[in-house]
């Protein structure tokens, strides 16, 4: 055989070796169920979400898409359908029917309320949600931005408009934020942010928002970082000092726990204020954080020996500050822990996550969180949202109600991007939310942190979190 037709067949046989391995891999991951995301250490979002490409356009909704796939159902599809053909009358009618197969999907609603509107009226706002990051987180924080967009435009709207939420997909990425910050910023219609979830995400897009003079309120960021950031920039969570203060009371003053062991994502801003706030917390109180090295984002972390040097160095605490990208690797340290220290957590584990894969690991876990549905007795908050949605609402959903309620209370002095930051940082400024009333300083929350614990109860998961007593 010739050089030349041996190297024709080679090139054939290589085609054919790729075409076989790619076919075999493809057949591998949809019987597996292996999602590819998960490598990227996103394993809560959508199946088969690319969480990189995609203009900012098609990671935004008013009601002409479906953002959140998982909840698809063919009513709901009629719906977007007829909303981006502009027949609105059809687009209400269809979602109406889509809430009635499934009352819990915050989405829906939101595009019912904006269908409502049609080519009429509206003020505008945007929540960014990490759809294809985490999607129960996603969906918490656009209960709470639902429930604030039914009441008041069930109450006659703003000042007799009707609020109207547009629907962004930032898969808690830090470039897909930027890059959708900068699309609203020019978007002139567009008044307010509420978002992002992680803090990282809000550190990157706030710059932008700062920038172009349009209010960003974050509602579940609470790294140190972003306090004082700028003066367009809000949330509504209390801060990881008020947080790390109060578990850190709780911990030595009540348990009698000051030898404490902390688990933290060195790549995350949030995990590591909060580490620095407790630290400075926990020795305000005579206690001190074993010296150990626990990093949950290393690649060579290790949950056994972790374990094996804080038992050795007499650690009589454990406490956990995952990102949400990192709860796999917390709940490890829990498992292995064997309930033989106290568990403490930040709020990022107030997950269903936590309590389906912890089980009696996680039980007696004490976290530090915003809000919890009997934290405030009398609020209508909690009730309405069970009414609502068929079930408790947790924390994240409390807290981007009340970022949605400030800025619907801003709106109401005035109309403009501007004008809403005014209002927002005057000292005179309240409203009245599901966690108390909202006010800021410098753009923080002036508000406390409540401790919740992991206990048993009637759930799917045999677990609950119940409020701790003051």
């Amino acid at each position: 055989m010739s050089q030349k037709n041996e190297t024709k067949v080679l090139i054939l046989s290589l085609l054919v070796t790729a075409a076989l391995l790619g076919i075999g891999f493809w057949w591998f991951t949809r019987q597996t169920g292996v999602n590819l995301d998960s490598f990227s250490g996103s394993k809560s979002g959508q199946p088969g979400l690319d969480t990189t490409s995609g203009s900012p356009e098609s990671r935004i909704s008013l009601g002409d898409k479906i953002l959140v796939t998982a909840d698809t159902n063919p009513r709901k599809q009629a719906g977007v359908q007829a909303f981006a053909k502009g027949d609105f009358a059809t687009a209400t009618t269809e979602f109406q029917a889509s809430l009635q197969s499934n009352r819990n999907d915050p989405e829906a609603l939101i595009y019912l309320n904006n269908a409502k509107i049609g080519q009429g009226k509206g003020i505008k706002i945007v929540v960014s949600v990490p759809i294809g990051g985490n999607l129960n987180v996603a969906k918490e924080i656009l209960r709470g931005v639902a429930q604030a967009q039914d009441e008041v435009n069930k109450s006659g709207g703003i000042n007799g408009v009707l609020l109207q939420v547009e629907i962004a997909n930032d898969d808690n990425a830090s470039l897909v934020a930027k890059q959708l910050a900068d699309n609203f910023v020019k978007d002139p219609s567009i008044l307010a942010v509420i978002g992002h979830n992680s803090s990282d995400v809000s550190l990157a897009a706030a710059p932008e928002y700062q920038k172009g003079k349009l209010v960003m309120i974050s509602p579940t960021s609470d790294a140190r970082n972003l306090s004082g950031f700028g003066n367009y920039i809000f949330r509504t969570i209390p801060t990881n000092r008020s947080q790390a203060e109060r578990l850190s009371n709780y911990a030595t003053k009540t348990l009698g726990k000051t030898n404490i062991v902390v688990c933290l994502d060195s790549q995350s801003q949030s995990s590591q204020s909060w580490k620095e706030d407790f630290i400075a917390a926990i020795a305000a109180n005579g206690g001190k954080v074993t010296p150990i090295e626990c990093d949950l984002s290393a690649p060579t972390f290790n949950a056994s020996a972790v374990m094996s040097q804080a038992i050795s160095q007499g650690a009589d605490g454990l406490l956990l500050l995952p990102s949400i990208e990192r709860l796999n690797q917390a709940i490890d340290v829990a498992q292995v822990n064997q309930r033989r220290l106290a568990l403490f957590g930040s709020s990022t584990l107030y997950t269903i996550q936590t309590l389906q894969q912890g089980q009696a690991a996680v039980n007696g876990m004490v976290l530090s969180v915003a809000w919890h549905p009997q934290a405030i007795p009398g609020n209508p908050f909690a009730g309405n949202a069970v009414k609502l949605w068929g079930g408790e609402v947790n924390w994240r959903s409390a807290t981007a109600y009340d970022a949605a309620q400030a800025i619907i209370t801003g709106l109401r002095q005035t109309s403009t991007r501007e004008g809403l930051q005014q209002a927002l940082s005057s000292p005179a400024f309240s409203a009245n939310g599901a966690t108390g009333t909202v006010q800021f300083s410098s753009g923080d929350r002036n508000s406390t942190a409540i401790l919740v614990q992991i206990q048993p109860g009637e759930s799917p998961s045999g677990f609950s979190f119940v409020p701790l007593k003051p």
